[in-house]
């Protein structure tokens, strides 16, 4: 069974390529900005904080203290961690998963690519979903010419719509950005993190 994706871990990558943050910032900028594919929160993000930590994806670089507040340790993302979080989000983003949370995850932080790679992995994965509709159409029309009825294979009927909407969705994300309809200078700049954290 493959190993699912680490989707909280993948978001404090992303996150602290932008900027350098506490936990609980973190934990503040994924709920202002609904990242609502991240679950079990608090605990979830301090054990993938912990876990990163560990990996020396991330690395500790101050502790502060406000008032009677408990301590709070900052972290950057080290080169390593950036590494990491390329190759982990171009590959959420070019190949299709079962689970469509992943690809929510994947597109909700497409910012922190630059644009030509963002580009590359969807023009990947809208070859990947052609090549499972052939293969979904293929099957079907052999199944139809045996003979079974529709009914007991209604759910590939239902698979292949999936496919061909999201493969729809891609392709006009991947014109958009070709025209330069939807862009961004490098990656999400510090300034965008800075003024959703700071006016929560």
């Amino acid at each position: 069974m493959a190993r699912r994706p680490d989707l909280v871990g993948l978001t404090v990558l992303a996150m602290l390529s932008v900027r350098n943050s506490h936990p609980y910032e973190l934990h503040r900028f994924i709920v202002d900005t609904h990242k609502d594919y991240v679950t079990g929160l608090p605990r979830s993000l301090y054990h993938a904080v912990e876990k990163l930590a560990g990996e020396d994806l991330i690395a500790p670089v101050e502790t502060t203290r406000e008032g009677r507040r408990p301590e709070r340790t900052v972290y950057e993302i080290t080169d390593e961690g950036r590494r990491e979080l390329s190759t982990r989000l171009r590959t959420l983003l070019q190949d299709p998963g079962p689970e469509r949370r992943t690809f929510t995850a994947a597109i909700s932080l497409i910012g922190v690519l630059p644009v030509a790679d963002a580009l590359k992995a969807l023009r990947g994965r809208a070859a990947a979903l052609e090549g499972t509709l052939a293969g979904l159409n293929g099957h079907l029309k052999a199944l139809e010419e045996e003979g079974l009825p529709e009914v007991l294979v209604i759910e590939l009927d239902y698979q292949r719509t999936l496919s061909e909407t999201e493969l729809a969705w891609v392709r006009r994300l991947v014109e958009r950005l070709e025209k330069g309809e939807l862009t961004w200078t490098g990656t999400v700049n510090r300034e965008l993190l800075a003024q959703v954290l700071d006016e929560s």
